[in-house]
């Protein structure tokens, strides 16, 4: 067999890779299409699908290029995208490297800004608590461009408005893909220095394009964490950015940004006037109502005539003093009915009466206790003599009386014939004394 026509399976995908390699159709083309399986690696290269009604490709985006798009692709959306068609030799299939996407049908900034504000307004940032800004600010920290007309504008109406107020300018750049961060440390510094008041925010008008670094989430979120309170006056009044929707105060334009900021400062001190004349006048109406009321005071009988304040206790003392001699009257009176019954009750004859009542009763009650004392002695005899009785007939003696005896050999009692011996000394035990005996002979029963 001849091997040498067979291919080998690297050396066929090398010949493949070279054909999409050097095929100058397959080095820029533009797709349109559905992404599908996206899962979003953060700072890492993106891996996915794109496809129609009738055929689905495989998709990479590296880190690089994935960075410079400003929407978050989701699975569904249709996109349209650039690159080359490669082929990837470990598995043999072919795919797009992505080198841009955009949406279709809708602008890439556009979709970002709608997404990024959906993201912010779910986490409340938007309804957070908004800081008032301060009425009387003696430094305002602006955050813009130091060549536009922003600046001017805020420092020409504040000097005009309120000239006692400092404006500080944080120069920033406010358009390109550094501005962002430009405007973040700027924020930053203006919150670190710990003298400012009131922070504005702003640029001029233009694109979308120009305006997205106030778009961008670093922002929002700088604008958000900020102490001190922030006016942002971003484009004109028919643009709305995301830094618009964070700040505590949103301006249309830098002037009208400035007239937040700070007040009118001819109508402050004519405020200031006006309610110094009100408090005169209300310090006037009150001095003369209190001079009124002590002139009345003055005119008071208390003061004419002060014993009257007493009438009235006086009267009262001798009513109460009155009262309680009645009570104590009554009282003593009630004491000496009481002694005199208890007198009465322990007089010579009383006493007497007492006593012989007590001799009575003591009398009946020693008879009834000899009657009860005899009874339980004659009660007691009978009972001893029953129990002595009772004994004498269990008495071992009283049936030996009888003509009984009981026989001990060598101090223990003999019961049966069995514990004697032939010639063995025993005792026989009478009611009335005791004989020694001796065993001549044993009979069994």
């Amino acid at each position: 067999m001849d091997n040498s026509k067979y291919l080998s399976v690297s050396a066929l995908t090398k010949y493949i890779k070279r054909k999409f390699d050097v095929d100058p159709y397959l080095g820029r083309i533009y797709l349109t299409g559905e992404i599908s399986n996206f899962r979003l690696r953060s700072n890492a290269h993106q891996y996915f699908s794109l496809k129609d009604e009738h055929a689905k490709i495989s998709a990479i985006m590296f880190k690089s290029a994935f960075q410079k798009v400003k929407f978050t692709p989701e699975d569904g959306m249709k996109v349209l995208v650039s690159g080359r068609i490669g082929l990837y030799e470990a598995s043999g299939s072919y795919q797009i490297y992505v080198d841009s996407m955009q949406p279709d049908g809708v602008g890439a900034l556009y979709q970002a800004y709608e997404q990024l504000k959906n993201k912010l307004a779910q986490e409340g940032l938007f309804d957070a608590f908004k800081k008032p800004l301060v009425k009387f600010p003696k430094k305002i920290a602006v955050v813009t461009s130091p060549s536009g007309a922003v600046i001017r504008d805020i420092i020409t109406t504040t000097q005009r408005r309120f000239p006692i107020a400092q404006i500080v300018l944080f120069p920033a750049l406010v358009q390109g893909d550094a501005a962002a961060k430009d405007i973040v440390r700027q924020i930053e510094r203006a919150n670190a220095d710990g003298t400012f008041d009131t922070l504005i925010i702003g640029r001029g008008g233009g694109s979308i394009e120009d305006l997205w670094p106030f778009n961008e989430e670093i922002v929002a979120r700088a604008i958000a964490t900020s102490n001190l309170p922030v006016i942002s006056s971003v484009g004109h009044e028919t643009d709305t950015t995301i830094a618009d929707l964070v700040a505590d105060v949103r301006a249309a334009t830098p002037t009208a940004a400035a007239e937040l900021a700070v007040p009118v400062l001819t109508d402050e001190v004519i405020k200031l006037i006006n309610q110094r004349q009100r408090l005169v006048a209300a310090t006037r109406s009150l001095i003369k109502l209190n001079q009124q009321r002590l002139k009345r005071l003055q005119q008071n009988y208390i003061f004419q005539q002060p014993n009257r304040l007493y009438d009235g206790y006086s009267q009262n003392v001798d009513l109460l003093r009155q009262r309680l001699a009645r009570q104590a009257a009554t009282q003593f009176g009630q004491w000496q009915q009481q002694v005199l019954a208890t007198k009465n009750r322990l007089s010579v004859q009383a006493l007497s009466q007492q006593i012989s009542r007590a001799q009575q009763v003591e009398e009946t009650l020693h008879a009834r206790l000899e009657r009860a004392m005899r009874q339980f002695m004659v009660d007691q005899h009978k009972e001893f003599s029953s129990t002595v009785e009772s004994l004498n007939f269990l008495s071992p003696l009283k049936i030996m009386s009888r003509g009984y005896t009981y026989v001990t050999a060598h101090d223990h009692v003999v019961k049966n014939t069995i514990d004697l011996t032939t010639g063995e000394s025993i005792d026989l035990h009478f009611t009335d004394g005791q004989a020694r005996a001796k065993i001549t002979e044993i009979k069994k029963g």
